[in-house]
């Protein structure tokens, strides 16, 4: 028993916590710090903040040693820094599905996925495709080889419509439709090509859907300006005015600032929904389901103006891509 009156192993344990609190700290302290300051953080900075849900593990951990190891500061700094994470888990800026006003309505269901350069199980599509009761597909890193191969698993059949950009690589889109589809344009200066399509509703009015199939570059190497630049473009297909889905690889999450501008109309005309963030699903990772061993994060979205309702979001695998599919119905209000 030592003269404080506590035995030497309670002692060593406590200043054992003391130092092991800093390691853990700190690293939940520099995202905290990039996830809260809006600013146009460098590329190290942007990367970590994708995995800002993960560091609530840490930050637990943290505030456990801070209280063993009893400094009144630790314990503070640590019950902060939990507090920023639990925030941000479930954040109060995420718009809640629109509630439902009488009218004419057209539901359809929404499927996109990410091809991996193409090398996606074709006929695993198409099963998912037929399983989901898919109405309107839009599939990036789209290429000439899986555009046959998605032919021969009977797509075709399934979509009379098609509004297809193969291109080897990375940078081919496409989206499939069983309604009417027209091709209005593609967005201006992105690395990826990123159609836009008229949706005819087919509910007698002549109401149509505009859909931007999204495939945003990788804020990897030297992409990081050409992300934000790719983000931006996505925001201003907006309008202002009718039902707009825009659906695929955002190569963002929710804690990105970028993305929540986006959302928040940054750019556009009007706010947008994120359908996984106003279902309670925005954890649910989409990335990555093979190749790399790092923890999962949603980067797929489907994104809508807020005259259209999600509901039944889910996300599903697909052997040979490193995205998952993301499935949601979507309620569109006819004007």
């Amino acid at each position: 028993m030592t003269a404080s009156g506590h035995p030497a192993w309670r002692r060593r344990a406590a200043a054992a916590c003391r130092w092991l609190f800093i390691p853990l700290a700190i690293p939940v302290a520099a995202v905290s710090v990039i996830r809260a300051v809006p600013a146009n953080w460098p590329l190290l900075g942007v990367q970590l903040v994708a995995f800002t849900p993960w560091v609530a593990a840490p930050a637990a951990a943290a505030l456990l040693v801070a209280f063993l190891g009893r400094r009144r500061w630790q314990q503070m700094a640590a019950v902060s820094l939990l507090a920023c994470q639990a925030f941000w888990l479930f954040p109060v800026d995420v718009r809640e599905p629109a509630a439902e006003v009488a009218g004419p309505r057209v539901s359809l269901v929404a499927m996109s996925i990410n091809a991996e350069l193409g090398g996606a199980d074709a006929a695993g599509i198409v099963a998912l495709v037929r399983e989901e009761r898919v109405d309107l597909l839009a599939v990036e890193e789209y290429t000439p080889e899986l555009a046959r191969k998605l032919t021969a698993a009977g797509l075709d059949g399934l979509f009379p419509h098609r509004v297809a950009h193969a291109r080897d690589g990375a940078g081919g889109t496409a989206i499939y439709s069983s309604y009417n589809l027209a091709e209005t344009g593609v967005l201006p200066n992105t690395q990826f090509t990123m159609p836009v399509a008229r949706l005819d509703l087919g509910d007698g009015s002549g109401s149509s859907l505009r859909v931007v199939a999204v495939h945003a570059l990788a804020p990897v190497g030297d992409g990081l300006d050409q992300w934000r630049k790719d983000l931006a473009t996505v925001a201003r297909a907006d309008n202002g005015s009718g039902p707009l889905l825009l659906a695929g690889d955002f190569n963002a999450t929710y804690d990105h600032r970028e993305f929540r501008a986006l959302l928040a109309g940054t750019g556009g005309s009007r706010t947008m929904v994120d359908v996984a963030a106003s279902l309670g699903s925005r954890l649910v990772p989409t990335w990555p389901m093979r190749g790399y061993r790092l923890p999962g994060i949603a980067l797929d979205h489907l994104v809508t103006s807020p005259d259209i309702t999600g509901s039944g979001y889910s996300v599903h695998r697909v052997e040979r891509t490193d995205h998952a599919a993301v499935v949601a119905t979507l309620t569109i209000q006819v004007p």
